[in-house]
């Protein structure tokens, strides 16, 4: 059998979910990696493809898989603003408090990057304000870095 695993990566990246299901009909598995360690389900997902995204999880994607930084796709996707995809991956089971290499979470990027939408679905779906990263800092102190009044106000106000 040919292998591929980059074919997929690359159907992933462009949303292309006829390929990707003739993909994993042949046998091609749905986690692969590239050699930054981004799975399918990542590159969908930081790539705003929500249907590749959810065709990939529908035939058993990791949805807590991390890259070799790290990061996960619920990270990607709170980096990049995209809260669609978030809830997708929440309805699916994403860890909602992992940490990468340096100890962020998505609610972190979501805060640092001023995606409040983020910041208000993971808070809805409690996501834990008390995680610090490697270097001791919060959420709120990191929202407080970056000026994002609107997420310190979210995070100190939410009920």
């Amino acid at each position: 059998m040919e292998n591929y695993d980059h074919v997929l990566i690359h159907a992933a990246r462009v949303g292309n979910v006829e390929v990707i299901q003739e993909l994993l009909s042949r046998g091609t598995h749905v986690d692969v990696r590239d050699e930054k360690g981004y799975t399918p389900l990542i590159i969908a997902c930081y790539n705003n493809k929500i249907e590749a995204a959810k065709t990939l999880l529908d035939n058993g994607a990791a949805v807590n898989a991390f890259d070799f930084g790290g990061n996960t796709a619920l990270m990607g996707v709170s980096f990049k603003g995209y809260p669609e995809i978030a809830q997708l991956l929440i309805d699916n089971g994403a860890d909602l408090n992992m940490q990468h290499g340096n100890g962020g979470t998505a609610l972190m990027f979501a805060a640092m990057f001023g995606r409040n939408e983020l910041v208000k679905l993971l808070l809805a779906h409690g996501a834990d304000r008390e995680i610090v990263d490697v270097r001791g800092l919060s959420v709120t102190d990191l929202a407080i870095q970056q000026g994002n009044d609107e997420a310190v106000e979210l995070i100190d106000n939410f009920a």
